[in-house]
């Protein structure tokens, strides 16, 4: 329903009630019916109706629009070093205002538990709420969430310690100061969970991992001599070791996170007190329009009160027009390497050695074991690319007992841990599976799971077809730092153009997601079990994912958000975007990993690799507020009412053009349909010295010709904005087909840089038949 109408969040809730009486027939029902009132950053309410109740609500005058409940899914020792991003350290104590003082962290995530290791560190001021893509709570008594030295609750705090199982107000402290958790729209879906059946807690507990995980990577407290079995020592430091924290849980370990719920989490948040969300949750294409979507209508709320949001980018890797969560409103965030590698080595019975990645820290390795492929040991009946990738089912379990196994990465079959699974169940001693090129390494219990390339894989596969015996040695896993070219856009991130809106750029910007060992949940990982079968209660965990680079990316928004308080949410995009990275640490153009791999480009990392400090002092910002967005809302063709009501203020409909789209003021210009000539405009804001002079370079997209007017911005203290055009004339228009360029600002002291993506096309004509 918009914004609210009261100012009283109980007139608000009574609004809803009477809406629902008129259609249900009494308050009563009304009440019954009602799952939450959403009633302090904006006005709506989630009930259990019928469709054609619903259909009554949607026709009724204020209500913006009635969107059907939805599931969405999931999607460092090292990282903030690799960034280059060091804590400030006065007297061997950490600096409050340099560690996360002042700070309010809202984790919407599946809860928390555990110490920090190998985590981040930044400068984090303001508040961050982290909404995971398995949102699901906090463990509490965590050594890395003590409140040691922590300050009294900020005055504008106006959060609360929900209590539930195994958990009570009392787990709140002075670090952990709030906690919520909101399971009505999961359970009016799915019905009601049965803890007794399920490991989970009706609370604001973790029962999964994932959202301890994601939240130790922006505030655990600093602990020394910490790793993951050995992997990875060093000393844990969150992101904002001062900061505190609350808790959103909003996602259930028995499976996925209701869109009732997370708008519930989004009004609480606003209405706490955030600075920043950090969202690592969506759904899959095809993308729902931005006004059916509760993400992004839950961030256009929060945009439109100063806050900014981080999303990630999901999952669905290397494939093109894979990005979610692509409303210009909000940051997404793909995920990229860092320089820390686990080589593993493996010696055949030939004296002959290759080397793969792996995270395996058991006994008993030392000695050579026969080494069979998969295809070879088929069980009857099953089919032969099953068996190659060690598909559950396909192996002859009596071949495989007492074995190495060798596995081929298939299209059936793409992920190692199914076939260290299927392995491991089958009384297997290891795995080497060989699949496409990536730095990500998958981790698994009870058996060592070595993962190589297809090169590797038929080295392998040869020693095997010349030998009358073949055996191998595995090696214990190293860690090594500094030796893997990074950073890399990893094989998993999704990558655009945006199937939903391709004149918006997304993803916007990558950060580390790839190997991030962070705390982790003991009661997650009752399946995890050693070479002795003992069970291991896991408090650190390497994960990768794009959920893992939100978290990076949200800190250091929270950082320029303590530096730079008055900049809006698109100022503070602006700056991560124009000063990123398109180089690696050796000053090579950046890889995506793919297949094959490939010159990284816009797609798979928007503006760049994040570089923190540099986005500190980024020269020059595109700025935009929400009358902007709003004429973005009206050039995709949403209803003029419902856009205004969203909005709050009659904002009403310039012009429903295309050109509008190309003319957002984002750090970006992409023109997914170029048929001749093409000029769009952009504002900068200057926000370096007040006497500055910027010059125009460009490096024009392949077949292309680019003009800049002015190509010369002269700024001073009486104008610190300017406005330029940018036209585009194709030279060679080639259907189907991207080409990317970027444009330069340049004033000796700053280069602000924003990509430019152009898509000539061949205008085609259908005769009538």
């Amino acid at each position: 329903m918009g914004e609210r109408r009261h100012d009283e969040p109980e007139l608000v809730t009574d609004s809803h009630h009477g809406i629902l009486s008129d259609i249900l027939g009494s308050r009563e029902a009304a009440v019954e019916s009602m799952l939450y009132s959403y009633k302090h950053g904006f006005s709506g309410f989630a009930a259990v109706l019928k469709p054609h109740q619903a259909t009554l609500i949607a026709d009724l005058p204020g209500v913006v629009h009635v969107v059907p409940n939805r599931i969405l899914s999931l999607q460092t020792t090292r990282s903030w070093d690799f960034l280059q991003v060091k804590p400030q350290v006065v007297n061997g104590i950490l600096e409050k205002g340099q560690s996360g003082g002042g700070s309010i962290i809202g984790i919407l995530d599946t809860g928390w538990y555990g110490n920090v290791v190998d985590v981040c560190w930044f400068q984090l001021f303001g508040s961050i709420m982290v909404l995971d893509s398995c949102c699901t709570g906090i463990w509490p008594e965590s050594e890395s969430f003590r409140d040691v030295g922590m300050g009294k609750v900020p005055s504008h705090w106006k959060g609360i310690c929900q209590g539930g199982e195994e958990f009570s107000s009392s787990n709140c402290n002075r670090k952990i100061i709030g906690a919520r958790w909101y399971v009505k729209g999961y359970e009016a879906e799915f019905g009601k969970i049965n803890t007794s059946d399920a490991v989970e807690y009706l609370s604001p507990r973790d029962a999964s991992g994932h959202g301890t995980h994601t939240a130790s990577t922006a505030a655990g407290a600093v602990v020394d001599n910490v790793s993951f079995m050995g992997l990875a020592k060093g000393t844990a430091r969150g992101g904002a070791p001062s900061a505190w924290l609350s808790i959103y849980k909003v996602c259930w370990s028995t499976g996925g996170c209701s869109s009732a719920d997370l708008l519930a989490a989004f009004d609480d948040a606003i209405f706490d007190g955030v600075d920043v969300i950090s969202a690592s949750l969506g759904s899959s294409p095809p993308l729902a329009s931005y006004v059916d979507d509760v993400l992004s209508i839950g961030s256009f709320h929060a945009m439109a009160k100063g806050i900014s949001v981080v999303c990630s980018a999901g999952n669905s890797g290397p494939y093109p027009q894979t990005v979610i969560n692509t409303a210009p409103w909000v940051i997404t965030v793909a995920a990229n390497t860092i320089d820390r590698a686990f080589p593993t080595a493996i010696m055949m019975g030939n004296n002959q050695t290759v080397v793969g990645q792996a995270l395996y820290t058991g006994n008993n390795m030392n000695k050579f074991y026969p080494i069979v492929y998969g295809e070879d040991i088929a069980y009857a009946d099953s089919d032969e690319d099953s068996a190659r990738s060690c598909d559950a089912g396909s192996l002859n379990g009596t071949l495989v007992r007492g074995k190495v196994v060798l596995c081929f990465q298939s299209r059936s079959q793409k992920t190692a841990a199914n076939a260290a699974r299927t392995i491991l169940e089958m009384q297997g001693v290891g795995v080497i599976y060989a699949q496409y090129p990536a730095k990500d390494v998958t981790l698994a219990h009870g058996i060592p799971l070595v993962q190589v390339d297809f090169i590797v894989g038929t080295y392998l596969l040869n020693y095997m077809e010349a030998t009358r015996n073949p055996v191998v040695k595995f090696s214990l896993t190293k860690t090594v730092v500094g030796r893997q070219v990074s950073p890399e856009v990893a094989f998993f991130s999704a990558r655009g153009p945006s199937s939903l809106s391709p004149t918006v750029l997304k993803p916007d910007v990558a950060a580390p997601g790839v190997n991030i060992l962070a705390a982790w949940t003991p009661i997650a990982s009752a399946q995890s079990f050693d070479t002795t079968k003992n069970q291991l209660p896991l408090g650190f965990k390497f994960e990768s994912g794009t959920s893992m680079s939100c978290p990076h990316i949200s800190g250091i928004v929270a950082l320029l958000k303590a530096i730079h308080p008055t900049w809006s949410p698109a100022a503070i995009k602006s700056a991560l975007i124009t000063t990123a990275s398109l180089k690696d640490e050796y000053s090579l153009s950046a890889v995506a990993e793919g297949a094959p791999d490939k010159k990284a480009d816009p797609f798979d990392y928007g503006g760049g690799h994040v570089d923190p400090n540099r986005a500190i002092a980024p020269g020059l910002i595109y700025d935009m507020k929400v009358p902007d967005y709003v004429q973005f809302l009206c050039s995709m063709g949403y209803n003029d009412t419902a856009i205004s009501n969203i909005a709050k203020a009659p904002n009403k409909c310039r012009s429903k053009t295309k050109n509008l789209l190309l003319n957002l003021n984002l750090p970006s210009i992409s023109i997914p349909e170029m048929k001749n000539r093409v000029t769009v405009s952009r504002i900068v804001t200057n926000v370096g010295p007040a006497i500055s002079v910027y010059v125009a370079r460009v490096e024009a997209p392949p077949g292309v010709n680019v003009i800049v007017e002015p190509s010369v911005l002269s700024f001073n203290f009486t104008s610190n904005k300017m406005k330029f055009k940018v036209t585009f004339c194709s030279l060679v228009r080639i259907q189907g087909r991207y080409t990317f360029g970027n444009l330069f600002w340049e004033d000796g002291s700053h280069v602000v840089r924003i990509p430019l993506i152009v898509r000539p096309i061949i205008e085609y004509y259908y005769p009538e038949v």
